[in-house]
């Protein structure tokens, strides 16, 4: 079962239909006045106005892109740009996608500020943190319209309100949202991908208001209103709004569906499977899509285990992606990092194959914890008030795994030392402490307990 289309959905049917069509009458230069020019140009205005139509935009605000990251990063830097005078300062929330914080990267290298707005333990921005970084030369804000890893809707239209205020253009990305859910108000820039929605992959959106002010960051070009050089991909386009109508057209009635579903999951994993979190805004968040974290689990290996039963899922635990740092947004919410499963359902996913993912998925992490010995009773012991357990060199969640074993050697107001050199650590153990009602008692340097390397994250055993 694929259970992953927060990352990419399957081709709509009717995409499908609309792009065979479209390859045969659709291939020719929309920018030529001949015949098959002129019967692109229709196919690919129809296209842009019924996009527009669902985004609730005019058609000549917008543009195609060749990617939802290419539609973010254009619309962020073109937006600078064309408010260079204002000043050079970008708000955006600590839960952004990767193109955000990639955007924001450059702009502070060539010479620019970035302010980045804190979310709390659900995920969500604090409205009061991002007005008060609202500034006279704030250039761009720019905000999500629902987390892509733990599908938390964020308040738009209450950050608008006060982007309008301060006179700030706001950008706000849809990707997860669009076709699912209404667009949020109050943008000036708004960002979409089709492959999202179930339409080809290739095919971005950038939404840019009329009166907002915007200088591509590229050369010049003739086409897509100048702010996305190149030849645009016809068929695909015209897919992609086939698709996106049909989606949003089934919305109601599979949103209530997928969100009965989904809060199954919500509520029986904590039942099933012991010492797990499920994180997220728990009624404000996407239909479709719910993220949970594991203890004591490797990301990899549960992912894995999970493919071998039949389920592709996804997660934002370091030992699954390629640059094995923890995800930025479990990291700003203050959750485990560790052990995280992301299940986005499909449009027409069935009520038996999420009872079959409930049955597999207790035998499965029991299996993948099986070799550590968590069952065993923690030794009772007079180990004194302080233990010192040596990770140095261990992978997450091997740290916070050994913590959780030997922990029971202090007594109750006992401290345990754990040093620990992966920065994974530095998450997963207050995260840790907070599930399991421990005390978090700060971070020191390792040699002050022996260490040669690392630090030391003190844990005092309250029960």
């Amino acid at each position: 079962m694929y259970f992953d289309v927060a990352s990419t959905a399957p081709l709509h049917p009717v995409a499908r239909q609309a792009l065979t069509a479209a390859l045969d009458e659709g291939w020719a230069d929309p920018a030529r006045l001949y015949r098959s020019g002129r019967q692109a140009r229709m196919l690919l205005d129809a296209a842009r106005e019924t996009v527009a139509a669902v985004l609730g935009a005019r058609p000549d605000e917008i543009s195609f892109t060749a990617s939802g990251t290419q539609a973010v990063q254009l619309g962020l830097l073109g937006a600078l740009a064309g408010n260079r005078r204002r000043g050079g300062h970008l708000v955006h929330s600590a839960v952004e996608h990767s193109s955000v914080l990639h955007v924001g990267e450059r702009h502070e290298a060539g010479g620019g500020e970035v302010s980045v707005a804190p979310v709390d333990r659900t995920g969500r921005v604090d409205l009061r943190a991002f007005g008060a970084l609202l500034r006279t030369d704030t250039a761009l804000a720019a905000l999500q319209s629902a987390n892509h890893e733990v599908g938390t809707v964020q308040p738009v239209g209450e950050v608008a309100e006060l982007c309008a205020a301060a006179g700030v253009p706001l950008l706000v990305d849809a990707a997860q949202s669009a076709g699912r859910m209404d667009v949020p108000a109050g943008w000036s820039l708004l960002t979409a991908s089709a492959h999202k929605w179930g339409g080809p992959p290739g095919v971005g959106v950038l939404a840019v208001r009329k009166g907002v002010r915007y200088a591509s960051p590229l050369p010049a070009d003739e086409r897509e209103g100048g702010r996305v050089p190149g030849y645009v991909n016809v068929p695909a386009i015209v897919a992609a709004a086939a698709s996106l109508r049909a989606v949003r057209a089934e919305a109601e009635r599979e949103n209530a569906r997928l969100h009965a579903l989904v809060e199954r999951i919500r509520g029986r994993v904590p039942q099933l499977v012991p010492e797990v979190e499920v994180v997220g805004d728990p009624v404000r968040r996407l239909p479709h899509l719910v993220t949970f974290s594991c203890l004591y689990v490797d990301g990899e290996v549960l992912l894995t285990e999970l493919d071998r039963a039949g389920f592709a899922v996804s997660s934002g635990s370091s030992c699954t992606s390629s640059t094995l740092t923890p995800s930025h947004v479990l990291a700003a919410m203050g959750v485990l990092t560790e052990g995280n499963v992301r299940v986005s359902l499909p449009y027409g996913t069935a009520e038996a194959d999420v009872e079959r993912f409930l049955r597999v998925l207790p035998e499965v992490v029991a299996g993948v914890r099986a070799p550590l010995g968590l069952d065993l009773p923690a030794p009772a012991g007079d180990a004194g008030p302080l233990l010192v357990i040596d990770a140095l060199g261990k992978r997450c969640p091997l740290p916070v795994i050994e913590l959780a074993k030997r922990i029971g050697e202090v007594p109750v107001g006992g401290t345990v030392a754990v040093l620990a050199d992966d920065e994974a650590a530095r998450l997963d153990v207050p995260a840790w402490c907070g599930m399991r009602g421990q005390e978090y008692a700060g971070e020191a340097p390792a040699a002050n307990y022996g260490g040669d390397r690392g630090s030391a994250y003190l844990v005092v055993r309250r029960s």
